[in-house]
């Protein structure tokens, strides 16, 4: 093998490891968000079936509530410990519980015992991606050239669009596999059990990773953040908000919306959902590579501006029976937030030096879409039974739009320039 060769493989290695957490973690997060309604149904049960769909996104939003404290406990372990010791603790979180799942017994059988379970589960995957996708960005950043860091560090987000991309395909293919019966009787356990199959193949490409640098003694890292990085965490936070509740509004919610709201059939539902993840797979990667370029500031610019000019249209287009209208609706938000998340991650990381790195990053990031972004389901959902609105939840993501729009100016541009 030559040494370019040699440099590729390793660059691919470092990639693959980066992405295979992501891909496991948010697989099972799409999963659960696709199947809300017969998780609400087997384990949240009510006369109502809004109420039942409700509960089981509030079971959702728990785990998300977790993120910042699990951001906070793994990203201090990722900065006085190392960045590949977080990242196989992160993977084990995630895959036990996403098993456990698919196997237990539902409210029939074991009573109140069932949703107790089902959302102590979700805590703990919760506390798991709070150390996951952020550790694997300043994993990926802290590993690339200057020259392309916004490029290497978005596959960390991309990772992330893929395993919902495999949860909507692994949706899609059940749902039209099967009877509405055989999926709501075992069919919706089957995708829970496939996800360890991903998480043996993380295990094994994280073997043997090391970090960019060995970790240095100091004073602890939250002791830091508050002294003297209070407007970087806050600026993370004020960006990312947006970007959450953009990202399960469009990719997570949007299957309930079309089934229960436009009446679509499912495994249109599903279709439609994972042509618009393609699309934005296909854009970010582009647009992180067009942030090394011109600026970082300027691709996340237009990307929320666009998802502010375009959230009331494009849900005016999604609230149809034409399959057609709301794919146009949902691709054109999934390239508009496709842009946007192509070079969030290394604006990210760029914020905060490397003896703080994991955790402001963590913590900030985990605040945002943990409060914000993980409970937008449920919100969306609420919003729409109580205002009789079905175009609601667009003024909700208008909201938040506006304010990464406005977080964006206030970056500091660091596209090309040392780490640190």
């Amino acid at each position: 093998m030559t040494d370019a060769q040699d440099v590729s493989a390793k660059k691919g290695k470092v990639i693959a490891s980066g992405i295979v957490g992501n891909v496991m973690e948010w697989y099972d997060f799409a999963i659960y968000g696709y199947f809300a309604i017969v998780i609400g149904q087997k384990f949240f049960p009510s006369e109502d079936p809004s109420i039942s769909v409700i509960a089981a996104f509030g079971a959702f939003a728990a785990g998300f509530l977790a993120r910042p404290l699990g951001g906070m406990l793994l990203g201090r372990l990722g900065d006085v410990v190392g960045r590949p010791q977080v990242l196989m603790i992160s993977i084990f979180m995630m895959a036990l519980p996403t098993m456990i799942l698919g196997l237990l017994p539902s409210h029939e059988h074991i009573g109140i015992a069932a949703p107790i379970l089902v959302v102590l589960l979700r805590i703990i995957q919760g506390l798991s991606v709070g150390g996951e996708y952020t550790s694997s960005s300043v994993f990926l950043a802290e590993h690339a050239p200057a020259k392309s860091r916004g490029f290497l560090t978005s596959w960390s987000t991309w990772g992330a669009v893929a395993g919902i991309l495999v949860g909507s395909g692994v949706g899609a293919i059940f749902t039209n596999l099967l009877t509405p019966e055989q999926i709501s009787d075992w069919g919706w356990r089957i995708p829970f059990l496939m996800g360890g199959s991903i998480a043996v193949m993380g295990l094994w490409l994280r073997r043997g990773l090391k970090d960019h640098e060995p970790p240095k003694e100091g004073t602890a890292p939250v002791t830091l953040l508050v002294r003297d990085h209070l407007g970087s965490l806050a600026r993370i936070i004020g960006l990312n908000a947006g970007s959450g509740v953009a990202f399960y509004l469009v990719f997570v919610y949007s299957v309930t919306y079309m089934k229960e709201i436009d009446q679509l059939a499912g495994e249109i539902a599903f279709d439609l959902n994972t042509a618009a993840m393609v699309l934005m797979l296909v854009v970010m990667p582009l647009a992180a590579k067009l942030s090394d370029r011109i600026g970082r500031k300027p691709v996340l610019l237009v990307g929320m501006g666009g998802v502010l000019l375009g959230a009331v249209p494009c849900f005016m287009l999604m609230h149809s029976t034409n399959p057609a209208s709301i794919f146009a609706g949902e691709a054109i938000l999934a390239v508009l937030v496709g842009i946007f998340s192509g070079p969030i991650a290394a604006a990210n990381v760029e914020q905060l030096p490397r003896n703080v790195r994991c955790t402001g990053t963590a913590v900030s990031y985990n605040l945002a879409v943990g409060i914000f972004g993980g409970t937008t389901p449920m919100i969306a959902a609420w919003l729409i039974r109580s205002t009789n609105d079905p175009i609601a939840p667009a003024y909700y993501l208008l909201v938040f739009a506006l304010v990464s729009f406005l977080t964006a100016f206030t970056f500091k541009e660091k596209a090309g320039a040392p780490l640190d």
